[in-house]
């Protein structure tokens, strides 16, 4: 008896398992479609804000403009980022906002050769007019190890943005998102307005719901046909 119960326990446990998983891909899927969505409604008039009146702790994507001061500091390189078949690094430098604290400026993509000889990034160190989008961070997904490393020219080598990580290293507070120019601007290296370059796309996060769903209804069936089974048997 105790284990049957045992038994029925482990399939119950791994059939919510398997539903958790596919809901959190529909999860994911609808939260993507509607940052497309906001983007989608921000570009279209593009009629944003003063950066120096934005709210530090938000992290609504909005269209934003105004004068920043770079600091002559750290530059950070985001390790491993595709832009099509190609593999790199994503440049940012810290900028200062006009009355308020840093701001993470994305400052474009830059391609690594197979030796992992990082891309030279010449540090900008006065004041710029920008405008663009105002993004939350990218995803840090699952944080192994430290979020960056000193390389030996000074730079840092970043596996995610771990924003306290980087407030750290700079000394100072950074605003909750991140600046991506307009790429019409004639700053920084190759970038795109696409919020989604690194990532799945929601058709991608729905299927794999799919394939989740799928293999839970699978459990359930290979389980009555089990116990149908033994229960003939016996």
């Amino acid at each position: 008896m105790k284990t049957r119960i045992a038994l029925l326990l482990l399939v119950l446990l791994v059939e919510a398992l398997l539903l958790r998983l596919g809901f959190w891909q529909l999860a994911r899927g609808h939260e993507k479609q509607e940052q497309l969505v906001q983007v989608a409604g921000v570009l279209n008039n593009r009629q944003g804000i003063a950066l120096a009146d934005m709210d530090r702790t938000s992290h609504r994507i909005e269209w934003a403009g105004g004068a920043v001061w770079f600091i002559p500091g750290p530059v950070f390189l985001l390790d491993n980022q595709r832009r099509g078949s190609e593999v790199g690094v994503i440049v940012y430098q810290p900028a200062l906002l006009p009355g308020g604290p840093a701001i993470l400026v994305e400052l474009g993509w830059l391609p690594v050769t197979g030796n992992r000889q990082m891309p030279p990034t010449p540090a900008y160190h006065r004041d710029y007019r920008l405008e663009g989008l105002l993004l939350p961070p990218p995803s840090p997904g699952i944080a192994l190890g430290q979020a960056a490393v000193k390389q030996a020219d000074g730079r840092w080598l970043m596996t995610r943005v771990d924003m306290p990580a980087l407030e750290s290293i700079i000394g100072g507070e950074l605003a909750a998102r991140v600046l991506r120019p307009d790429p019409a601007l004639d700053i920084g290296f190759a970038r795109d307005l696409d919020v989604q370059a690194n990532t799945l796309p929601p058709e991608k996060h729905r299927a794999y719901a799919l394939q989740w769903f799928g293999l839970a209804a699978a459990w359930l069936i290979l389980w009555f046909y089990v116990a149908r089974r033994k229960k003939h048997e016996r």
